[in-house]
């Protein structure tokens, strides 16, 4: 509600058939309550109500704020990460946290998540992906994994901005949804 609006919500759970978590929204915890056809039926109908670009935009935003959400409440075990990634060189925090969180999310949810280090880049890949479960497309649409990421990389690197591209999806039948990430800030 707080990148759509009260309107924009309901218009956009009508548009994935979850009309019944209109006033009604999942409990905000780390439980999964929420499937990955729910997620993923969420994501289309952002694509759809305000198109394409409009959706891509939006998604990357309410991930930002889902992220931000969940460092709050992670707060005791986050405060300390914080501090410690702040006291390395950027490029060694990025990579140390982008493992961390590979890791948290295999871990707390059912996605699946690696990172490999290649020249220039970092390769993030979810091997099972509910951005885009269950949908088929001819481009990439995992945009709230792209935000989820862009959002890490800021509070990991204190506030650098990072290009994060996602190049195969599953929607496109790919075996994973990866997302290259610059090892240097764009800013």
């Amino acid at each position: 509600e707080d990148v759509l609006g009260e309107n924009g919500v309901k218009a956009t759970l009508h548009m994935a058939n979850l009309s019944d978590w209109i006033d009604n929204h999942p409990e905000d915890n780390f439980e999964p309550n929420v499937d990955f056809s729910s997620f993923s039926s969420l994501n289309a109908a952002l694509d759809e109500v305000y198109g394409l670009r409009g959706g891509r935009g939006l998604a990357r935003r309410a991930a930002w704020h889902m992220f931000d959400r969940a460092v709050r409440h992670a707060s005791g075990v986050t405060s300390v990460i914080d501090v410690a990634i702040k006291l390395l060189p950027t490029r060694v925090a990025v990579k140390r946290g982008l493992q961390a969180i590979s890791m948290a999310i295999s871990r707390i949810s059912d996605q699946k998540a690696s990172l490999e280090d290649e020249d220039t880049v970092l390769r993030f890949s979810f091997h099972r992906c509910a951005a885009c479960w269950g949908r088929q497309s001819d481009q990439p649409v995992c945009h709230a994994q792209v935000g989820l990421l862009e959002q890490a990389l800021r509070w990991i690197s204190g506030g650098h901005s990072f290009r994060v591209h996602e190049t195969t999806c599953v929607a496109m039948g790919d075996d994973a949804c990866v997302f290259l990430v610059d090892k240097e800030p764009l800013d």
